[in-house]
């Protein structure tokens, strides 16, 4: 089983591998891998710092350093949240094959199979279009050079940095130099947000097919029981009660294990989240700014807008993940509700209570505690950053 499901996982491996965030890498892998990452990213951070220090109280050249200063600061945090969190990491990834090789039937295989299509498609989207839109980013700022060869004017056309970075030297001169290094050096800090962004989307999408998994073997439960009683050759009252508590039990050990994975999870990335959600909302506020300047380009209009977006859809995937993990954890009481309940032994009904009990209050992925990931609570982000945009265009 453990052949077959890995396949499912293969992009998330990959780019663990890369980024040093695969805990069964040797230890020297993994330090090797992540001190390159840091390295990298802290020569765009020298940069950041090198041009916030030119701005000299210049709000606007802050505000502008500053969206991109704190992408890199949210690519060091996820990148040493993985790290740090080796043992987590182990336990969940044990865990996840673990429940492929406690599957019982081909059905509960393809429930299982679908949610990891599901994570598979996800990461593999997820991670080409962060890849991708870095790319499109960056290449923005050769428009002008290709102008400036294909329709040249009497002056060259001023340069479109490639990101707010100041390098100490003459940028015109110097600008492919720039630009290479900008290129690979933001992929490579890419690579730490999309590792941790794919590990926690197939994390969430794990414990969904468990919760799934589980109403369905309640269900299963209830049309056992109904078949047995039309069957002429029945067995005894005593032994269908004990198979019933058998199969109960088993479905609430399964149930136990999803809602364990999923506080795992918490514990594991809810301090990152809760740093992550700070920055996104202010950093939505600032691009929203840069966008009204009046004094800007419309290539920097077009940078900044995609900037926008990418920020949105990042923020709109944790909350769609977020908001699937709270209806799958209430499904489990709903499926008991909807079934053949009834028909089951007194004993297994009260034991189905307790089930019905524990599934009242949802289980989601947090914030520091404070926030919950959900479609509700994203339309709220959208509405504080627009409010903060507010506030700073009255500042500014």
């Amino acid at each position: 089983m453990n052949a077959n499901s890995s396949h499912y996982y293969g992009v998330v491996k990959k780019l663990s591998s890369v980024s040093g965030q695969w805990p069964y890498q040797r230890p020297i892998t993994r330090l090797i891998c992540v001190i390159l990452m840091t390295l990298s990213t802290i020569s765009m951070i020298i940069p950041q710092i090198a041009k916030f220090v030119t701005c000299d109280g210049n709000l606007q050249c802050i505000f502008e350093t500053m969206t991109s200063y704190m992408l890199t600061t949210v690519s060091l945090v996820k990148l040493y949240t993985c790290y740090f969190n080796r043992c987590k990491m182990k336990v969940l990834i044990d865990q996840l094959f673990v429940d492929w090789n406690e599957l019982e039937t081909p059905e509960e295989y393809e429930i299982m199979k679908r949610y990891a299509m599901n994570g598979r498609r996800y990461s593999l989207g997820y991670s080409l279009y962060c890849y991708f839109a870095v790319y499109v980013f960056m290449s923005v700022s050769l428009i002008p050079q290709v102008l400036d060869i294909v329709l040249p004017l009497n002056e060259s056309r001023p340069i479109l940095p490639t990101y707010p970075g100041y390098y100490f030297v003459d940028e015109r001169k110097y600008f492919f130099y720039i630009f290479s290094h900008a290129i690979m050096a933001w992929e490579i800090a890419m690579t730490g947000i999309v590792t941790h962004d794919c590990i926690l989307l197939t994390y969430i999408e794990h414990v969904c097919s468990i919760f799934a998994l589980v109403g369905f073997r309640f269900e299963r439960l209830m049309y056992l029981s109904k078949r047995n009683n039309n069957d002429p050759v029945n067995i005894s009252h005593s032994h269908a009660s004990d198979t019933y508590r058998k199969r109960i039990a088993f479905s609430v050990y399964t149930h136990r294990k999803a809602l364990k994975f999923a506080q795992l999870i918490e514990d594991t990335f809810s301090l990152t989240l809760g740093v992550q959600i700070v920055i996104n909302t202010i950093m939505i506020s600032i691009t929203l700014l840069q966008i009204t300047q009046q004094d800007a380009g419309i290539l920097e209009v077009i940078r900044y807008a995609m900037y926008v977006i990418g920020q949105l859809i990042h923020l709109f995937c944790l909350s769609f993940e977020g908001q699937k993990l709270i209806d799958h954890s209430l499904q489990t009481r709903d499926k008991i509700y909807n079934s053949l309940w009834y028909e089951t032994p007194t004993k297994s009904q009260r034991m189905l209570l307790f089930v019905m009990q524990k599934s009242l209050q949802p289980i989601f992925l947090s914030a520091g505690k404070i926030y919950i990931f959900s479609m509700e609570n994203f339309t709220m982000i959208v509405q504080t950053s627009m409010s903060y945009f507010t506030v700073l265009s009255s500042l500014d």
